[in-house]
């Protein structure tokens, strides 16, 4: 079991310290993410409230989140789809090579 260890990190201007088993590099590593995601939309939006900021963050954090994880998907099937051919064709191969040995044929190289 992880030791709780509690980090404190700033985030658009204020202090929090955050509780967790997470590495300190790693919580800093994300809350420097909040933190440049919140100050980017704040540059870009005309809303002066902090909370709409940070929610306006959290939607395009999750947004970012759920596309990697499509793309993600999308790229495992691609490759278990490839696989699965690969594996066809070498099945085929072998079943090709198998029925030229039982007819007593040379294999290449023999």
């Amino acid at each position: 079991m992880r030791e709780s260890k509690s980090v404190t990190v700033e985030i658009y201007g204020q202090s929090y310290t955050l509780k967790g088993g997470a590495e300190s590099a790693y919580v800093q590593e994300v809350a420097a993410m909040v933190d440049e995601r919140m100050k980017e939309i704040a540059k870009n939006s005309s809303t002066a409230s902090t909370a709409r900021i940070a929610i306006l963050a959290a939607v395009n954090i999750a947004d970012e989140l759920i596309r990697e994880q499509r793309d993600g998907n999308e790229a495992l099937a691609t490759l278990e789809n490839r696989s699965e051919q690969i594996a066809l064709l070498l099945e085929n191969e072998v079943g090709k090579d198998a029925s030229h040995t039982q007819r007593g044929d040379s294999l290449p190289g023999t």
